[in-house]
């Protein structure tokens, strides 16, 4: 018997043997990346950019975008689901509203600085929210003119009432001018009902729209690690308080994200876009029936009214402090 069960377990393995020569074995899973594919371990990126600003507390850095290279949406979108900021609900593209509709050829004036000169026949003013007295807007209102409403978006100004609702920790580098700093826009938890403050009060005294100034810190030394998604989600943010307060609202400068920002304003404000030679960036204003609000300072009218006419921009001559003082194009 036990010679039996011997022979029977020589047989078993011998059988065994034979199939695992002659048998196929299942194929071994293989991959590669594709051509050109990198893996990157993201816990393992360098908090330090090139020049030695320490991002560590940013739980989302990337390289400053050199000029014209936006990122796509989709690595915008997936930069903001990684990061601590709350992204303002998106107004759809094209959506109308209650608010004023401006259209190119709208005539204007701005003025910020000296004795407000209200005796120009324009169709609209540009003047600063906080310093014009109510009666004034409604005069102006009284002869048909509409009102846009400067205030500082982008940069903390130390001279306004609202001054010390900025803490220390969201105060930038300076911007150039006097005892203002950049923002850090990324943090909307404190800066949105800041900036709902100003809008509301745009809007209790009758402005027709707002004039944000300062929205693009993200290309600017703003002294925080600010990408393009950390601007478009906070412009975007005070578009929709602007027109939730039936106001409408101007991008001002800011000519990389047009292509992503158009839909969400009702025109242009822009700043030397002859001198610098960047006037075709803004078309697509004009192309939607927007108007383009163009001021030159550093150049005479000879050198840019008759493209400004061809373009259908609404062009100024002005000087840098932007008081009464002007020229028109049309």
């Amino acid at each position: 018997m036990f010679k039996k069960l011997v022979c029977l377990n020589v047989a078993l393995i011998a059988l065994a043997l034979v199939g695992a020569h002659f048998w196929p074995q299942p194929a071994q899973a293989m991959s590669r990346p594709d051509d050109g594919a990198l893996e990157i371990d993201a816990g393992s990126r360098d908090a330090t950019d090139d020049s030695g600003t320490d991002d560590s507390d940013n739980p989302v850095h990337a390289t400053q975008p050199k000029r014209g290279r936006v990122p796509p949406k989709a690595a915008m979108k997936e930069a903001d689901k990684n990061s601590s900021e709350t992204e303002a609900p998106a107004l759809p593209a094209g959506k109308s509203g209650s608010w004023w509709h401006p259209h190119p050829g709208t005539s204007w004036q701005i003025q910020y600085a000296g004795k407000l000169d209200t005796s120009f026949d324009v169709n609209a003013y540009d003047i600063d929210l906080v310093d014009t007295d109510e009666s004034v807007i409604q005069a102006l209102h009284g002869r048909g003119i509409k009102v846009i409403c400067y205030f500082n978006a982008g940069s903390y100004e130390k001279w306004r009432s609202d001054a010390g609702r900025f803490p220390a920790s969201i105060l930038g580098k300076s911007n150039g001018w006097k005892d203002e700093r950049w923002l850090d826009i990324r943090r909307i938890d404190i800066l949105k009902p800041i900036m709902a403050a100003r809008i509301n009060l745009a809007a209790r005294k009758g402005c027709d729209a707002v004039d944000p100034d300062n929205v693009d810190g993200y290309s600017n030394k703003s002294g925080f690690p600010l990408t393009a998604a950390n601007q478009i989600a906070y412009n975007t943010m005070i578009a929709d308080l602007a027109h939730a307060d039936g106001l409408a609202v101007g991008l001002k400068n800011d000519l990389d994200q047009i292509g992503d920002l158009i839909g969400h304003f009702d025109f242009a404000v822009n700043e030397q876009c002859f001198k610098i030679g960047e006037c075709e960036e803004l078309t697509s204003f004009v192309n939607q029936k927007k108007p383009v609000f163009n001021i030159e300072y550093n150049i005479p009218t000879s050198q840019f009214c008759s493209q400004a006419k061809r373009m259908h921009f609404d062009s100024l001559k002005k000087k840098l402090d932007l008081n009464a003082d002007v020229e028109f194009c049309r």
